[in-house]
């Protein structure tokens, strides 16, 4: 297959992929845009995967290129994935900056539970659930198998007053991490520019 030819397949993958979505692209909420969980990973997916493939092309010296593999087995795959998310969680558990347990804040609005603390009760358990849905999320976004059976992101951080500082501090967390895991610069970029995305479902107080 030539790469002219190559190129219009992708092409045709990814126009049937946005008729398919019956125009909900405009209509996005949160982390689900389709109203259907599984549909939205499946897709969702499926288009991390078509964006990460370089169309194998002839290079000088006639041989063809290596097709770039997804950033999901750039960092390792699930296994890498999960030493990504062990070590960041734990830095930023500690990071006085991130607050993720939520120390000292109150729930705003006119809602019967104004004023009642949103801190988040840390034990074994809940540190463990966190992490697995963070490695769900971060598989599910660079291109790897696709289920996550967390909370919507918008919703799972609505009234909990996330700071642009704080998720600036987290990030920060997160590079800490991928230099200490020797991840190349390429593949750090891509996947900060990842989480950075998720910063307007998650800061509240700008």
């Amino acid at each position: 297959m030539t790469s002219k030819t190559t190129n219009i397949v992708l092409s045709s993958i990814v126009l049937t992929l946005i008729a398919g979505c019956g125009g909900q692209a405009e209509k996005k909420r949160g982390f689900f845009t389709s109203g259907s969980r599984e549909a939205d990973q499946r897709a969702d997916q499926r288009m991390a995967g078509v964006e990460q493939i370089r169309t194998p092309e002839k290079g000088g010296n006639g041989q063809t290129q290596e097709v770039q593999k997804s950033l999901y087995d750039r960092l390792g795959g699930d296994e890498g994935v999960k030493l990504i998310v062990e070590d960041f969680v734990n830095r930023a558990l500690e990071d006085p900056i991130v607050n993720w347990e939520r120390k000292g804040v109150k729930r705003g609005g006119m809602s019967l539970k104004r004023g009642a603390s949103v801190e988040w009760k840390r034990d074994d358990a809940s540190v463990e659930q966190l992490k697995k849905h963070i490695v769900q999320l971060l598989t599910l976004k660079t291109g790897g198998p696709s289920f996550y059976d967390g909370k919507e992101m918008k919703a799972a951080h609505t009234g909990m007053h996330i700071t642009n500082a704080e998720f600036d501090a987290a990030v920060g967390d997160l590079k800490a991490t991928l230099d200490n895991k020797k991840v190349p610069v390429k593949e750090q970029k891509e996947l900060i520019s990842i989480v950075e995305s998720t910063r307007t479902q998650i800061v509240e107080d700008r």
